[in-house]
C-alpha cells in the first residue's frame, strides 16, 4: 500500500495526498536524487483491469508523450509493480483553475492570458492528432507563475481512433462542457467539439457562471443543442462574438482554431509561449536528427516497457510487438517486404514508414525513427489469429532485423 514516506523505485519519495478518484490517487513527491518536486498518479491495476480500463490508461501514456509543450502537465515517465502503475507527472502547485473562479468572474485581461494559453495547448494537441474532450476548469491548473496547464488526458482520443466516416463516436464528457454534436450521438469531429468545450470556458471565465445550467439535465441538453444562452452585462463586448463562434451548435460553421488566433480580442496583448518543453537526460529535440524523443521516450517504447507489459506480464494474448532495430528505414522495409514475400503475403506501403502485410493475416508496421539510423518498430496484428501473429513475429519478422540492446535504467 502506498503511503506518505513510501519511497517508489528507489527514486520518488511520496508526500501527501493531493487527489483520489475510482482508480487512481495522486500524491506530492520528491526525486531522491535530484530534489524535483513531482506529482505521482498512482493506478490500481486490478481495478483498471475489472473496468475495462486498460485502453484508455494506455491512451493516456500515449498522448501524453505526443503533446509536450508549455501549457500542458509533462509525463516525465511511467513506471509498474505487479499491482500497481505510477505515472510520474510535473508538479504544477498553483491548483485548479476552478478554485479562482469560486470567487466570481475573472477580469478581462486575467481571462484573455489563460484563454489564450488555452488555445495554444489544444492547437498544438490537434496539430499532433489528439483530442482532449474533456475541458473544464477543473483539467486546467496553474503553475506558481500563473500559467495554464492543461491535464487529464483520460479521456483523449488520437485521429487514428475514427472510425470510416473520418468521425469519433464516443460519448464522453463533461455535461455542461460538452458539445451539441456529442449529445446528439451522431459521430464528431474532435477539434471542434474540444472549441465548444473552450467556448464555454471562456464564457465562464468572463461571466463566472455556466451558460447552460439546469437542475434538469434534459433541458439543459435541449438549451445545449440549440445554443441558448445569455451573456451578462458585465460580459466584454468585444469577446461576445469570438464566443458566439466557438459556441455554434453547427459544427461546420463553428469557427476553427485558426480563426480564433487572428480574432482581434483573442490578439490584444499575446505574448507568444514556447512549445515544445523537453527537459532531462536524452535530450529532446535540440539538435541532429529527427529525433523528437527523449530518454523515456526511448525506454518506454522498448520491450523491456512496452505499454502492453504494464498489465500482462508475459504477452501472450497482445496483438502488439514493438522492438528497436538499429539500420536505417529503407533497409528495414527492404527486409519486411522479403519475409512478406517468404510468407507469401501481400504488401501495400504508405510513404514507406507505414507497411501492411496481408495474407491470412492482416498486419500493420510502422518505422519511427527515434535517432538517426535508430528506429521504432510496432507491429499490430488488424486481423487474424494470434498465435498465428506470434510466430511471425518470433520466428521471421524479429530474427530478419537486428534488435538493438534494450535501454536499461
Amino acid at each position: 500500500m502506498d503511503t506518505k514516506g513510501d519511497v517508489l523505485m528507489q527514486r520518488y519519495e511520496l508526500g501527501k495526498l493531493l487527489g483520489h478518484g475510482n482508480f487512481a490517487k495522486v500524491y506530492h513527491a520528491r526525486n531522491v536524487l535530484t530534489g524535483m518536486s513531482v506529482a505521482v498518479k498512482v493506478i490500481d491495476k486490478k481495478k483498471v483491469l475489472k473496468s475495462g480500463m486498460i485502453t484508455h490508461i494506455k491512451r493516456e501514456i500515449s498522448v501524453m508523450r505526443l503533446v509536450k509543450h508549455a501549457n500542458i502537465v509533462r509525463l516525465h515517465e511511467v513506471m509498474a509493480s505487479k499491482t500497481k502503475i505510477y505515472f510520474i507527472l510535473e508538479y504544477v502547485k498553483g491548483g485548479e483553475l476552478f478554485d479562482k473562479l469560486a470567487k466570481g468572474r475573472l477580469k478581462e485581461d486575467a481571462a484573455r492570458k489563460y484563454f489564450q494559453q488555452l488555445i495554444s495547448a489544444i492547437g498544438f494537441c490537434h496539430s499532433r492528432g489528439v483530442y482532449h474532450r474533456d475541458l473544464k476548469p477543473e483539467n486546467l491548473l496553474l503553475d506558481d507563475e500563473g500559467n495554464l496547464k492543461v491535464s487529464d488526458f483520460g479521456l483523449s482520443a488520437l485521429a487514428e481512433t475514427k472510425r470510416q466516416d473520418g468521425l469519433l463516436h464516443t460519448c464522453c464528457g463533461s455535461p455542461a462542457y460538452v458539445a451539441p454534436e456529442i449529445i446528439d450521438q451522431r459521430g464528431y469531429d474532435g477539434a471542434k467539439a474540444d472549441i465548444w468545450s473552450c467556448g464555454v470556458v471562456l464564457f465562464v471565465l468572463l461571466a463566472g457562471f455556466l451558460p447552460f445550467h439546469d437542475s434538469n439535465l434534459v433541458e439543459m441538453y435541449r438549451k445545449i443543442a440549440g445554443a441558448r444562452f445569455k451573456y451578462p452585462n458585465s460580459f466584454p463586448v468585444a469577446a461576445k462574438s469570438l464566443v458566439s463562434k466557438m459556441l455554434d451548435p453547427n459544427p461546420i460553421t463553428r469557427i476553427s482554431i485558426g480563426d480564433i488566433v487572428e480574432h482581434p480580442w483573442f490578439n490584444t496583448g499575446l505574448v507568444s509561449e514556447p512549445v515544445i518543453t523537453e527537459t532531462g537526460a536524452g535530450g529532446g529535440d535540440g539538435g541532429g536528427g529527427n529525433c523528437n524523443c527523449n530518454a523515456f521516450d526511448i525506454i518506454s517504447l522498448s520491450r523491456g516497457l512496452n505499454l502492453s507489459g504494464l498489465f500482462n506480464d508475459n504477452g501472450e494474448d497482445e496483438k502488439e510487438v514493438r522492438f528497436m532495430v538499429k539500420q536505417p528505414a529503407s533497409i528495414i522495409i527492404s527486409k519486411l517486404e522479403e519475409v512478406a514475400k517468404i510468407l507469401k503475403m501481400k504488401v501495400v506501403k504508405n510513404n514507406g514508414v507505414l507497411l501492411r502485410m496481408e495474407g491470412g493475416l492482416v498486419v500493420d508496421f510502422e518505422v519511427l525513427e527515434i535517432m538517426p539510423n535508430v528506429h521504432l518498430i510496432e507491429a499490430e496484428l488488424v486481423a487474424g489469429d494470434r498465435v498465428g501473429f506470434r510466430e511471425i513475429m518470433s520466428e521471421h519478422i524479429r530474427p530478419a532485423l537486428t534488435s538493438v540492446t534494450e535501454p536499461s535504467e
